[in-house]
């Protein structure tokens, strides 16, 4: 059965930079393919197509690192960082490029394009922080639909017990989707507490803020990154970066460090967002994707959010209607 919904273009995780080290070969899974990731000596990183294009061997199952280049595992043959062949032990040379992937790291993350031909848009600038604590799973649902919840406000009550409110329209430019909302939730061992922030979307792989907590004292960071690698499979990835001035504290990697410190809080907020995406998640893969979803007053910004997303498909695609239901008006939503 086909999927509802295709690919969307765009932007997305394959990976933490730590885990690319100078000289690592990696395969990540992005659309239904593999894309190999290897970093260089000198600690340049690039993202190519799977296969060596002499007898088509996989770079990911025994390729290797030497120096500046990427050697096939089969028949040895050496790529430059431009993906041309630079010959064979024995010296042939190969008339035959690798397939390169434009590739992009943002504050210790590792991101893929997605989508024909060169990007049409880039990632917003990174914000100079990198994640301390992460979480991984797999989901069968789509990159759109993790991210329209950050619009269905209705669902933070019902499902998570968490007094959500959107505090103004949302905000359209190009790829960036801008959430103004307020949220109430309660952090393991600090108790309830109050965030008011911007919530940004850079397409449908990348979803971040950046919260004050003046009660706390504390910056909270969050990524939030569905990347899709099949049919109705994604994963998602949470991560998160709490940074806590503690008076007495210097900077350091030893337990009486500030780093020490603020990767503990950032754990303890990094489960925060793990109980949602669990009880998110046997309703993401038990639903269907509706095209023509049938909103009540006060969901407006589902709408918005569905004719933004457009832009990350095909144009002739099918599933893309109005999603608004006919006896819904601006008025109604006013009133609420």
């Amino acid at each position: 059965m086909a999927s509802p919904l295709p690919y969307p273009s765009g932007w997305f995780c394959v990976g933490r930079a730590r885990d690319l080290p100078p000289g690592r070969v990696r395969t990540a899974r992005l659309a239904g393919e593999d894309v190999v990731l290897y970093r260089t000596r000198r600690g340049a990183a690039r993202a190519v197509g799977p296969h060596c294009p002499h007898l088509g061997a996989h770079f990911g199952a025994g390729g290797r690192v030497r120096g500046e280049e990427l050697v096939c595992p089969f028949h040895g043959f050496a790529f430059g960082l431009d993906g041309s062949c630079l010959g064979a032990p024995d010296g042939t040379r190969l008339r035959a490029e690798l397939t390169q992937r434009h590739f992009a790291e943002r504050d210790g993350i590792l991101f893929v394009w997605c989508g024909e031909g060169a990007p049409s848009w880039e990632l917003p600038p990174p914000v100079g922080v990198r994640p301390l604590a992460w979480w991984s799973g797999e989901l069968r649902s789509h990159p759109q639909e993790v991210m329209e919840n950050s619009v269905d406000f209705r669902h933070a009550s019902v499902l998570h017990d968490l007094d959500t409110r959107e505090t103004a329209p949302p905000e359209v430019d190009g790829p960036l989707f801008t959430v103004h909302q307020r949220t109430v939730t309660r952090f393991p061992g600090l108790g309830a507490v109050s965030l008011e922030q911007p919530v940004t979307l850079a397409g449908l792989g990348l979803m971040r803020l950046t919260a004050e907590l003046p009660q706390l004292g504390t910056t909270l960071r969050v990524w939030v990154m569905p990347t899709p690698l099949g049919p109705w499979r994604t994963q998602v990835r949470f991560a998160m970066t709490s940074t806590v001035p503690m008076p007495g504290l210097v900077p350091g990697p030893g337990p009486g460090s500030l780093k020490a410190v603020d990767r503990a809080a950032s754990w303890l907020a990094l489960q925060a967002s793990v109980r949602i995406i669990k009880q998110d998640r046997p309703v993401l893969e038990h639903k269907r994707y509706l095209s023509q979803p049938r909103l009540v007053p006060g969901e407006r910004s589902i709408g918005v959010f569905r004719r933004w997303v457009r832009q990350f498909y095909p144009p002739f695609h099918p599933p893309f209607h109005p999603p608004f239901h006919p006896q819904f008006h601006p008025q109604d939503d006013a009133a609420h």
